[in-house]
């Protein structure tokens, strides 16, 4: 696997970052704190998300002040070319990634939790298991050294794969355990089966079976017996029941007959009753017909004395006589057309008044609209006179205004009487000086940075120099020419702060002829403003001028307008007058209209009583004819009544001869017997069944103790088939997990004996001619160093730089195990050293530039060295130089060439 570019986009220090990077050794290179470990923080970011974040959270990735963030990583892996991209979003007070895409070169993987679990199975390793193998974080140099054996025996089995084979044994003894818990408990139930079986096998079920059926048939033959006993005595007592039903049925048929003859005399009564009512009801029917008859002449005659001339019916020569319906009907019909007339004549009027009306209305709304319009007129010219006084006063205001910013130009174009530019130019002139106040602040930026360089060597060469070690190559004093270079780096330093002070006065003159140019500059811009002021002035003023006389034009011709408006609501206030004494007239001849109009109604109402008097009385004549004829009808009924109770008289007589009293206590005599026949036949019938469903019963229940017999039979063969097929995987269990357990054990050996020898091979590389003699690696991953004096020593006797660079030689044999000897091992991620030189001084150094070199020459495809010691530059194949910008605390990335010299030997 190799790194092939990182891009960054507000990821802590850095706000825009793109990097390449090339097979070899790649140094990023840079003071402290410039961004270098970021970079490969970003690397392991893009490949496992939060889980490369340690106790951070998402919150910390993002640059400070930024909303957003996005990391992208190119790679190769086995040959195939992949691109992931996460990004991230605040959201409140918390950050939550809102993409995450791997891109590979068969599909595309979307989601954090998904992208992380592809790139474990791909890189065949974890976060964690990254860290333990491939990248050397910074202050985790010794991190194998210090962990307990436990620890770094369960970290090296992971990297080597043999972890995977200690789960595997753990899961078969999990299911050697599960299988001996299942077996152990279905030998039990095996046990209790097989003595269910025993038992019921003792308990002769067909036997008992046998047994119960010949008391069953038993019991169904004397059921038999009886029920035919029973069904002899029901015959008899049917037999003797339909003799009482008969005799019940003639005594109800008398009893029937006498309560009819009753209910016939009753009616007889009642009817007669009815007949003379009715005749009552006749006479007084005939009463109130004649009462309406002398009603209807007394009318006729009212009618008659009436003198209206618009009314007179000419009637008075039949008064005596009486008037027939067809008379009074032309009457009616008469009046009614009379009374049309006068309707119509009346809605003619109504019709004048309304529309005489609609026009009174119209002409005083028309006049009251006319004075309104007037009157608004006049306040549109007073309006306008108003405005005309204000649009004179608002010209003498301009006017004024006008003199004024002329004298405003006039004084500010006069600051540039004694300037060094013309006026016009301050924008050009103050760009110039920012600019070169600008490169003044990034030469004082770099001369700080260098004195800060050399202060720093030389606070480090006086404190080798106390401890007695050249200050240049750190050997002790009296081996090393260099004892004189403190003297050199003070005067440079000297020199250094000599110039930064020349260049501070500089920026301070330049700063005063900024502030003399920004206040040009600002003047200019009032000019500016203040022309375009002058400018809009003179335009208000002439669009004044323009409208003052229309305006007054405008107010004389309102007034003009109100004048003739007001006479002319005048003369429709007249018309309207006229129109109003019109409708009175109209008015008072509907009165005299509806006067008629009710005249005429009273009489059509006393014509239509006599109407109604000659059909009341038309239908009391015709009530009188149906009473009578209900009379007869009555007095037919009771004849008919009288022949049939003579009839039932002669039945109810043949009834009572017909009655024979012994023949009916015979039958109750059979009846009782029978009954209590039947009575006691169906309690021992009941016995009987009762215990025939016993013996049922407990046929049924022998028969279901059969079947679960054999059901249990069943069972018994299946739980020892099982038994034994449980048994036969409880001995594979076992052997399995024995399998994984030796296996694992020679794997380890095998490995163990592989890194042993490529330790020593990689601690020789660092170490040639010095005290140690070789490294001893134990099954447990135990580390012993031996001197060449055969004395053992633990790796945490060694000093802190040895100590450091045991672990990473151990680091660099755990990745060449893994990269050559693991059989099926995915291509390796590149090696990756955060600030390996940590706790190493310059001797050491070197050592650990032989050992990058070592796994250069051994064909590691890609190493990446985090590190500002210049040193490690000269084992570099490629450069990247960090470096932050101080004023906005942003970090950012330039190709350096590495030396074209081999790395010179230390002192």
């Amino acid at each position: 696997m190799r790194v092939d570019r990182i891009r960054l986009r507000n990821f802590k220090c850095y706000g825009d970052a793109d990097l390449s990077l090339d097979r070899g050794v790649t140094v990023v290179h840079g003071v402290n704190g410039s961004g270098k470990s970021t970079l490969l923080e970003a690397v392991f970011f893009a490949l496992y998300g939060s889980k490369a974040l340690d106790d951070r959270t998402l919150d910390d990735v993002i640059t400070t002040g930024e909303e957003e963030a996005e990391v992208e990583l190119w790679f190769t892996h086995d040959g195939r070319d992949y691109h992931v991209e996460r990004r991230l979003k605040l959201r409140g007070d918390r950050a939550t990634t809102t993409n995450c895409v791997l891109e590979t070169p068969s599909a595309t993987v979307e989601g954090a939790r998904d992208v992380r679990h592809e790139v474990t199975e791909l890189l065949r390793m974890d976060a964690e298991a990254f860290v333990n193998c491939a990248y050397v974080r910074q202050g985790e140099v010794n991190k194998l050294i210090h962990a307990s054996p436990s620890d770094r025996q369960d970290m090296i089995d992971d990297l080597l794969q043999l972890g995977a084979l200690e789960e595997y044994r753990e899961r078969a003894s999990d299911a050697r355990l599960g299988v001996k818990s299942v077996l152990d408990a279905q030998r039990e139930v095996l046990e209790d089966v097989r003595t269910q079986v025993e038992r019921k096998e003792e308990s002769n079920l067909h036997e008992r079976l046998n047994d119960l059926e010949s008391r069953r048939a038993e019991l169904s033959d004397r059921i038999g017996h009886f029920e035919d006993q029973r069904e002899e005595a029901r015959n008899t007592l049917e037999t003797a029941e339909d003799v009482l039903e008969r005799h019940q049925e003639t005594r109800e048929e008398i009893d029937t007959l006498e309560e009819e003859l009753e209910e016939l005399r009753t009616k007889i009564s009642e009817t007669e009753r009815e007949r003379e009512d009715a005749g009552e009801a006749i006479r007084q029917l005939e009463a109130e017909r004649e009462e309406l008859a002398e009603e209807r002449q007394q009318l006729l005659t009212d009618i008659g004395a009436s003198d209206d001339s618009d009314i007179d019916l000419d009637l008075d020569s039949t008064l005596d006589t009486g008037i027939d319906a067809d008379e009074i009907e032309t009457a009616i019909d008469s009046l009614e057309n009379r009374d049309d007339d006068l309707r119509d004549a009346l809605e003619d009027v109504r019709v004048a008044i309304e529309r005489k009306s609609d026009e009174l209305e119209r002409l005083r709304e028309e006049a009251d609209d006319l004075e309104s319009e007037a009157e608004t007129k006049r306040e549109e010219a007073d309006d306008l006179e108003e405005t005309v006084a204000e649009d004179e006063a608002a010209i003498e205001d301009r006017e004024e205004k006008l003199d004024e910013l002329e004298a405003e130009i006039e004084s500010a174009r006069e600051a540039f009487d004694d300037a060094t530019i013309a006026f016009g130019e301050a924008d050009s002139h103050l760009e110039d000086l920012e600019r070169e106040r600008e490169e003044l602040t990034d030469e004082i930026g770099d001369l700080t940075a260098d004195i800060r360089t050399v202060e720093n060597a030389i606070d480090e060469g006086e404190r080798l120099l106390e401890e007695g070690k050249c200050p240049e190559c750190g050997q002790p004093v009296e081996d090393s020419p260099h004892v004189d270079v403190l003297d050199e780096k003070r005067e440079e330093r000297d020199d250094l702060e000599a110039r930064l002070e020349e260049i501070e006065a500089e920026r301070d003159d330049l700063d005063e002829r900024i502030d003399e140019a920004e206040q040009l500059r600002e003047t200019e811009r009032r000019v500016d403003r203040l022309e375009n002021n002058r400018d809009n002035v003179e335009q208000l003023l002439a669009q004044k001028r323009e409208t003052i006389a229309d305006r007054r034009g405008q107010r004389d011709t309102l007034r003009e307008d109100a004048d003739d408006l007001e006479t002319e609501a005048e003369s429709k206030r007249e018309a309207a007058d006229d129109l109003e004494d019109e409708i009175d007239e109209k008015r008072s001849k509907l009165g005299a209209i509806n006067t008629k109009r009710s005249a005429i109604k009273d009489v059509l109402e006393s014509l239509g009583r006599v109407v109604d008097i000659d059909d009341e009385r038309e239908e009391l004549a015709g009530e009188i004819e149906t009473r009578r004829e209900r009379r007869a009808d009555w007095r037919e009924m009771n004849e008919e009544r009288r022949e049939t109770l003579s009839d039932k008289r002669e039945r109810k007589r043949d009834l009572e001869d017909e009655f024979d009293e012994d023949r009916i206590e015979t039958a109750r005599e059979d009846k009782q017997n029978a009954e209590a026949y039947i009575e006691q036949v169906d309690a021992k019938l009941e016995e009987l069944e009762t215990e025939r469903d016993d013996v049922q019963g407990k046929i049924g229940g022998v028969e279901a103790e059969i079947a679960e017999l054999e059901r249990l039979r069943e069972r018994l063969e299946t739980l020892e088939q099982r038994c034994e097929r449980l048994e036969s995987l409880y001995d594979e269990a076992e052997t399995l997990q024995t399998t994984y357990g030796e296996l694992r054990s020679d794997l380890r050996q095998r490995n163990v004996e592989t890194l042993e020898r490529l330790l020593n091979e990689t601690f020789e590389l660092v170490y040639q001619n010095d005290s140690y003699a070789s490294i001893e690696l134990d099954g447990d991953y135990r580390l012993t160093v031996y001197q060449k004096d055969g004395e053992a020593l633990e790796p945490e006797q060694l000093s802190g730089g040895e100590r450091a660079l045991f672990n990473l030689s151990l680091r660099c044999a755990i990745y060449r195990l893994l990269a050559e000897g693991v059989e099926g091992t995915a291509p390796m991620p590149p090696l990756i050293l955060d600030e390996p030189t940590v706790f190493l001084d310059s001797g050491h150094v070197t050592q650990l530039v032989s050992l990058v070199e070592s796994m250069r020459d051994l064909g590691v495809e890609q190493i990446v060295v985090v590190s500002h010691d210049e040193e490690l530059v000269g084992a570099a194949d490629s450069l990247v130089r960090v470096e932050k910008d101080a004023t906005s605390n942003r970090s950012r990335l330039e190709r350096g060439e590495p030396p074209e010299s081999e790395l010179l030997a230390s002192d």
